[in-house]
């Protein structure tokens, strides 16, 4: 986070209007620092000086690499950075897949400058800026009463290969953490998704948020 007087923020957006709006609102405060503004993830992740953002605001909807892998990249790459998802999309899955891949916060794009100043403020100062909409959606997944379905319900050991997944981890991680084969963690996430009806890590990761099966990652 932020070391200094100023906050330096990156931005990923493929719409020329949306981005260069973004950029005139935050030029407008004078603790904020536009360290560059991108139309996809490929050329920000080049550019040397991406490096430098404390804050990135990145679209879900970009050409090439979507914003979910996006943000996982730099989860991964740049630990230090807070991503914040500032995006049309609503659905349960799109919120879930974004924040287990590691969002700190989820906006929509009809968000006014002020409202994006305050909520860029929140996530440099630790917290998780959310459109209300978006908040009240996560909360509702998890005040959602779960069905048991025995013949589905994950075994103990396919709950950790799922929190494991949830955290990043690579298939020759897990099976080390775990003390398995690499083949055996792969069986056991072909169970996952077959049990979740998941086609992917994101979506069997999002779907075990909403069904409880494992905890939501801590801000």
């Amino acid at each position: 986070m932020p070391t200094d007087d100023v906050i330096r923020i990156a931005i990923i957006e493929d719409n020329r209007y949306v981005r260069e709006a973004w950029s005139a609102s935050l030029a407008l405060t004078p603790d904020f620092v536009l360290v560059a503004a991108y139309r996809d993830c490929e050329t920000a992740f080049k550019a040397p000086e991406f490096s430098d953002a404390d804050i990135v605001l990145m679209d879900i909807g970009l050409p090439g690499m979507s914003g979910i892998d996006g943000v996982a990249y730099v989860t991964t790459q740049h630990p230090e950075m807070s991503v914040i998802m500032c995006t049309v999309y609503e659905e349960d899955e799109k919120i879930f897949n974004a924040l287990c891949a590691g969002a700190i916060g989820y906006l929509l794009k009809e968000i006014e400058p002020d409202e994006l100043v305050r909520a860029i403020r929140v996530a440099a100062d630790g917290g998780s800026p959310m459109t209300p909409r978006i908040a009240r959606k996560v909360i509702a997944h998890f005040q959602r009463p779960v069905r048991k379905d025995s013949e589905n319900e994950l075994t103990e050991r396919e709950r950790e290969v799922l929190v494991l997944l949830g955290q990043g981890k690579s298939y020759a991680a897990i099976a080390e953490q775990l003390y398995l084969s690499v083949d055996g963690v792969g069986g056991r996430i072909r169970k996952i998704y077959e049990k979740l009806q998941a086609h992917s890590r994101g979506e069997a990761v999002a779907k075990g948020l909403a069904k409880r099966l494992i905890n939501p990652p801590k801000s």
